[in-house]
């Protein structure tokens, strides 16, 4: 084995801290295969929560009002399968919040993605 390092080596800062933007193409049907029809749209925002959170390594998600209306555009019951999401790793700016950076997801609207064109 090799001998443990002892001394003085600085830390970078970690990938966590970063404000960072990245963009998704969520599956939103096979999150919510299974699932009672009334209950589609509100499991697919939990399901687009969880997804931010794992990604971004935040526990503070905010889910931009575009994107909670493009995943409500069809009603409860008929949830798009697929939908693109732009997740914006920010710096808190309230004092009171116990987390230093939130996630916040936005909708990306692609006009030419090949899973959105009728066939």
């Amino acid at each position: 084995m090799a001998p443990a390092k002892k001394g003085g080596e600085k830390k970078g800062r970690s990938a966590i801290t970063e404000v960072v933007t990245r963009e998704y193409t969520n599956n939103i049907h096979k999150r919510i295969h299974g699932v009672g029809f009334k209950k589609h749209a509100p499991r697919a925002l939990k399901e687009i929560r969880k997804f931010a959170m794992k990604e971004m390594g935040t526990p503070d998600v905010h889910i931009d009002a575009r994107l909670n209306k493009a995943v409500w555009a069809r009603g409860i019951r008929n949830v798009p399968y697929r939908i693109r999401v732009r997740l914006s790793r920010k710096r808190n700016e309230d004092e009171d919040s116990p987390h230093k950076l939130y996630t916040l997801s936005r909708r990306h609207h692609l006009c030419n993605a090949s899973w959105m064109r009728p066939r």
